[in-house]
């Protein structure tokens, strides 16, 4: 069969919901779709199995793909042909994925990646503006996910998986993620709320969630900018530690979080400034990744360029 070499699916894989796109080679998202997967989780045939089944809808609905990228949650082998460790889907743990998919479709490629360096190969292919070929990428959104894109390619380390910043260890040695994923922020933002009550206005009584704190820190909420600021502090620390062991110039936000990037830039920017020498800022270049929610979908499916030469 003569597949169409100029469009593309996209498949962005997280623990309660499958998105998937079909893009096109200039990164025009063309149609999106969202699968919910919670009931796969506990599903007796596993997940796995299930997840071929969506894509199977997928192939069926649009019979001209032949190249599928994927991003997956977590760590995965260094031929990229299997999920190792995936915390919010603990069943693709070991799942011999791509051989699965190329049993179930042998004319189809289907193309496997963290979903954070994922989204760091789509910011480079059809990122607006001027994209550097050497970043590091950070997402914020659930966790802390994060990538280096290294003269076009994402660095994987000698085993598969470099740049795990989630995991570095941060104040009281917890990891990053842990701090300032999701659950790390809401949890400043409920202790700040609690010791200063009377500057947290609105918030008082309110279900804490991300969008409520950008959205209070946009009126000038008190309470809401004292949490970016000390989130910035702390992700700030992992960035000037990692900028030094990388040596690299260009640092790309992307992720849900990252929508309230205008509020913690201000003390990234400072603590990176104040940490690190004349050498290291000369060229130093912190902004906000352009793709913002499609980030994931259009990155899976630039996993389709890889050995394409698109």
């Amino acid at each position: 069969m003569k597949f169409n070499e100029s469009q593309f699916l996209g498949v962005d894989v997280g623990g309660t919901h499958v998105k998937i796109g079909l893009v096109d080679r200039s990164g025009d998202l063309l149609e999106f779709h969202k699968e919910d997967t919670t009931s796969y989780r506990e599903h007796s045939s596993g997940f796995g199995v299930n997840f071929v089944s969506i894509l199977e809808k997928y192939l069926k609905l649009y019979p001209q793909i032949g190249k599928v990228g994927i991003g997956l949650p977590g760590m995965i082998s260094k031929d990229r042909t299997t999920p190792l460790e995936i915390p919010a889907i603990p069943d693709l743990n070991n799942f011999p994925l791509q051989a699965t998919l190329k049993r179930s479709f042998p004319e189809h490629d289907f193309y496997l990646e963290n979903d954070a360096a994922a989204a760091a190969i789509g910011e480079f292919h059809f990122g607006k503006g001027e994209v550097s070929d050497n970043f590091l990428f950070i997402t914020m959104g659930t966790g802390i996910g994060s990538a280096l894109v290294l003269d076009g390619k994402v660095f994987k380390g000698s085993r598969g998986n470099a740049l795990e910043m989630g995991h570095m260890l941060s104040r009281g040695n917890a990891g990053l993620e842990t701090l300032v994923g999701r659950k790390g922020i809401l949890k400043i933002m409920g202790n700040l709320i609690a010791a200063y009550p009377e500057k947290a206005g609105n918030l008082v009584g309110k279900e804490l969630g991300t969008h409520l704190l950008v959205d209070t820190a946009r009126e000038g909420n008190e309470v809401s900018l004292m949490v970016f600021k000390e989130v910035g502090e702390i992700l700030s620390e992992a960035i000037v530690s990692t900028i030094r062991v990388l040596d690299v110039t260009d640092v790309y936000f992307g992720g849900g979080i990252s929508a309230g990037l205008e509020f913690m830039m201000p003390t990234i920017d400072y603590n990176t400034r104040k940490y690190l020498t004349s050498y290291y800022l000369k060229d130093l270049r912190l902004k906000k990744a352009t793709l913002e929610n499609n980030a994931g979908t259009l990155g899976a499916a630039a996993l389709c360029f890889m050995d394409s030469g698109l």
